[in-house]
């Protein structure tokens, strides 16, 4: 008799970013663009530019929001009928996608607001639509027109996600609450972004201790609520969990949320180009104010803090000027006491999880979730 081929669990608490879930998240994102522009047929082919740069965008990343959302969802339900894929999966799953068309959004103005030229490994939107515009002999500046296309896209995004949500056929009653988290999730990012704007147009180093305040104050905001926190209160909403689960997931989302940007500063300081999708150093061409920079400007000397204020945000910044900044932030003991602080943020995060209002499953698939978020390279 021959056996059945193993075949790989949509949900699997050992594997809670696995082939199967992304698979069913990226199917999901793939069907709803396809509707949209069927929708929007009678405004090609200028519409489908977007729409084109939209499912690139969508087709990569590491899926995360989406699966906090779903291991929320089992902290609260238990694993069930969601352990295979099955009609009982489909209204979780269009709404963990949701996430990422809203992460889309975040990335796409992320990139017009930092003058990127490059978001994973590709051409960021704008500099897709600013070389199309060249290759067409539009009039105009390219570059307008690039920046314009690329807010008009992200702002779209946003719109699609709610609507993906709206329509995800979610219980009747975690409407209400699913709504209401998603909502605080999009006010929350975009004054976390705000926040992240003002911040860099601070002079730097005037106050040190005020400057690694603000750096924290936008990483709660602007990465901790958004990457973890909500999403996986979304999850648990949607699966019936209790206010004491939200709470529980909040005490586990904002530390870890935190680690997880801690570690996006370091590789964005640190890491290999060929795993980031980002030339190395570009978050000190930028002159990106994280966490990272303010403790280098608070614990450095006074020649390391020249060195910071003269370069940082230098786009003409060479692979000198960038092992030199690296120098000084490895020197003053910045990059030691942002990994001794993911340390202790995840210690922190995994320790919320012990309570008996999550499942056994559910506290496994978060845990693993956890280390996936901050020991990564890219």
């Amino acid at each position: 008799m021959v056996e059945a081929p193993d075949i790989p669990l949509l949900l699997d608490p050992s594997h809670p970013l696995g082939e199967p879930f992304r698979s069913a998240i990226q199917d999901r994102i793939t069907t709803f663009l396809e509707e949209q522009e069927s929708r929007l047929s009678e405004l090609q082919p200028e519409v489908g530019t977007l729409v084109d740069l939209a499912a690139r965008l969508l087709a990569g990343g590491k899926r995360l929001r989406p699966a906090f959302c779903a291991w929320g969802y089992v902290a609260a339900a238990g694993l069930g009928p969601v352990r295979d894929q099955t009609d009982a999966t489909e209204p979780l799953l269009t709404a963990a996608a949701s996430l990422e068309l809203l992460h889309g959004s975040a990335l796409v103005h992320d990139d017009v607001m930092d003058g990127s030229d490059t978001r994973r490994g590709a051409l960021s939107a704008h500099r897709e639509l600013e070389g199309r515009h060249l290759a067409d002999g539009r009039l105009g500046d390219p570059e307008t027109f690039g920046r314009a296309g690329a807010i008009l896209l992200g702002d779209l995004l946003v719109m699609w996600s709610v609507e993906m949500l709206e329509r995800a056929g979610l219980p009747a009653a975690s409407v209400p609450g699913a709504l209401a988290i998603a909502q605080s999730m999009r006010t929350e990012v975009t004054c976390g972004q705000y926040l992240d704007v003002a911040a860099q147009s601070l002079a730097l180093g005037s106050d040190p201790d005020a400057e690694l305040l603000a750096a924290n104050r936008v990483v709660e905001y602007k990465s901790a609520r958004y990457t973890v926190y909500r999403p996986a209160q979304l999850g648990a909403v949607i699966g019936g969990g209790s206010s004491t689960l939200l709470d529980a997931l909040a005490a586990y989302g904002s530390p870890l949320g935190r680690a997880f940007q801690f570690r996006d500063d370091l590789l964005g300081v640190f890491g290999d180009p060929e795993l980031t999708g980002k030339p190395v150093g570009d978050d000190l061409r930028e002159g990106k104010r994280t966490v990272l920079i303010a403790a280098a400007m608070a614990r450095t000397d006074d020649s390391g803090r020249r060195l910071l204020s003269d370069r940082l945000g230098d786009p003409a910044l060479d692979a000198a000027g960038v092992a030199a900044l690296q120098q000084v932030i490895v020197d003053s003991g910045a990059h030691e006491a942002v990994e001794s602080m993911i340390a202790t943020y995840y210690d922190e995060a995994v320790a919320a999880l012990a309570g008996p209002e999550i499942s056994p499953a559910g506290r496994q698939g978060l845990t693993t979730l956890a280390a996936a978020a901050v020991h990564r390279s890219a």
